[in-house]
């Protein structure tokens, strides 16, 4: 069910889900979780049901509504039974999906923080269809790595966006939806950003999860 990057002896856990279109072993998330792994976290990244049987099946089934979702999420935490603080999250869908159910799981005292990589703030071309109503109110301490130029929520959309105080985003120079940079245009590279990711995450874990203990 899992697909583990890091020491399996690490403090923190981290558990990420696949965006709608790509599974947990796209390059992006093969690259972020490697990274990841890299800082010292323990890296699990788990499948949706549906994006799951496109590995088996005959054909591509499409993703349900996120909110769909929100019950196979839950469900991954209990199978993964970490046994330090967790904190949960994913790419673009996978967050948004983390994102609606990490109050409760944070009122259970089961995980520490919410993690997204891309958050699809809104579709692509669509800034008058936010998808953060829930974001407002949010109780877990979040952590939103984001691209300045990214088609679900530039830095400029995202600005006019009501979000909690519980919410810090680390604005990644002319990154994408993958984070991926252009690196004739910023002077950025796309390892450039994934260490400045790993770097930010690393230290808002730490803080996040030691106000936990």
């Amino acid at each position: 069910m899992f697909l583990f990057d890091g020491p399996a002896q690490a403090r923190i856990t981290i558990l990420l889900a696949h965006g709608a279109g790509a599974p947990m072993d796209s390059p992006a998330m093969t690259a972020a979780a490697r990274t990841l792994a890299g800082a010292g976290f323990r890296v699990a990244r788990f499948e949706f049901d549906y994006m799951a049987g496109r590995r088996t099946g005959t054909g591509r089934v499409p993703p349900p509504r996120a909110e769909k979702l929100n019950p196979q999420y839950a469900a991954a935490v209990d199978a993964l039974g970490a046994k330090g603080p967790l904190i949960i999250g994913g790419k673009s869908m996978g967050g948004r999906v983390a994102s609606m159910v990490a109050d409760e799981l944070l009122a259970a005292r089961r995980i520490s923080g919410l993690l997204c990589l891309g958050y699809p703030f809104h579709p692509p071309g669509k800034p008058d269809q936010p998808r953060t109503g829930h974001l407002a109110e949010l109780q877990t301490p979040t952590l939103i790595v984001q691209g300045t130029r990214d088609d679900f929520g530039s830095r400029e959309e995202v600005s006019g966006y009501k979000l909690s105080p519980r919410i810090d985003i680390l604005w990644l120079v002319d990154g994408n939806h993958d984070l991926i940079p252009r690196k004739s245009l910023s002077g950025y590279s796309a390892a450039d950003h994934l260490k400045a990711m790993a770097e930010a995450v690393s230290a808002w874990a730490e803080r996040v999860t030691m106000q936990g203990d």
